[in-house]
């Protein structure tokens, strides 16, 4: 097969479908961007579940004298020093325990007001309505339960809190905005095959006659679709590149530059460039896989080679 031959057919095709074809680099570009933001956050909500739950803590927090008068899980009074020394003692033993740090009324309040000191409830409260704790960090932030399990219930002990709890939330809801995402991409994918099979069988049609002539001579079905193909892969390939440049100069503005995000938000550990730069090759691989494959099965329906 004539090189030259099949390039000059690439043009001729783009040139006469030059709106559809705009269409579908357009609808590439969008669907395989977005494809790649879905991944991108898909790494994100991993790097920050990593991040997060390695610093995850465990609270026990002890019962004062005002919840001894409000609180069912402290009937029996507030905690005594007793009980302190034995949940302490009974923490350290635990071989899912990495670290135990104390908290005081007295540090309670300071960093309540530290948090919430404008608050109107701040002003109303008195480090001895604050509550003791300690502050559990462990091995395995998985098994938080085999610690509230443990010393739910016990005397002196008002609750066991969990942060992971609250991060579970999140990434709930980060995992629910990334199947958003892949589903509007999933829409967006099948509108690009659509016009990218609309665009094969106009062009396939304007050009009947030629294809009719060289099925007289005796040319292979290969040969025939050759031209089809790859003015579909073409299209498709300016698509992922677009979607590639998409995905880059929203990485740079967003995080980098521009809106700043990596500096303003420093309690979130954002997805480097690696990440980015390993999805491009992927995005321009899809680019150009998915328009030939349509317009292949495209050809042999209507061309009938």
């Amino acid at each position: 097969m004539r090189p030259q031959f099949v390039l000059s057919e690439i043009g001729v095709g783009l040139r006469r479908n030059l709106t559809m074809t705009f269409a579908v680099i357009v609808s590439v570009a969008l669907s395989l961007a977005l494809f790649g933001g879905s991944l991108l956050m898909s790494d994100q909500v991993s790097t920050m579940k990593g991040y997060w739950y390695d610093k995850v803590n465990v609270s026990i927090f002890l019962c004062n004298k005002h919840d001894a008068e409000q609180d069912v899980h402290c009937a029996k009074g507030a905690v005594t020093e007793d009980q302190k020394k034995q949940i302490l003692s009974d923490l350290q033993k635990m071989p899912i325990v990495e670290k135990v740090s104390y908290e005081s009324q007295d540090q309670a309040y300071k960093h309540y007001k530290e948090q919430f000191g404008n608050s109107p409830l701040a002003g109303s409260l008195t480090p001895d309505q604050m509550q003791e704790s300690y502050r559990i960090k462990l091995k395995d932030p998985q098994k938080y339960q085999v610690v509230a399990t443990a010393f739910n219930g016990r005397d002196g002990v008002q609750s066991v809190q969990d942060q992971k709890g609250i991060l579970d939330n999140l990434f709930q809801l980060l995992n629910l905005m990334n199947r958003g995402a892949l589903g509007v991409m999933a829409l967006m994918l099948f509108v690009a095959l659509l016009l990218i099979v609309n665009t094969v069988r106009v062009s396939a049609f304007s050009r009947r006659r030629e294809t009719g002539i060289m099925r007289l001579v005796g040319a292979s079905g290969f040969y025939i679709q050759a031209p089809f193909i790859a003015e579909a892969a073409v299209a498709g390939l300016i698509g992922g590149g677009l979607a590639c440049v998409f995905l880059v100069v929203g990485r740079y503005f967003t995080i980098d530059h521009g809106m700043d995000l990596s500096h303003k938000l420093t309690l979130i550990n954002f997805v480097g460039w690696d990440s980015v730069l390993t999805k491009l090759p992927l995005i321009l691989a899809t680019s150009v896989l998915m328009p030939s494959l349509a317009a292949f099965f495209a050809l042999r329906k209507y061309l009938k080679v």
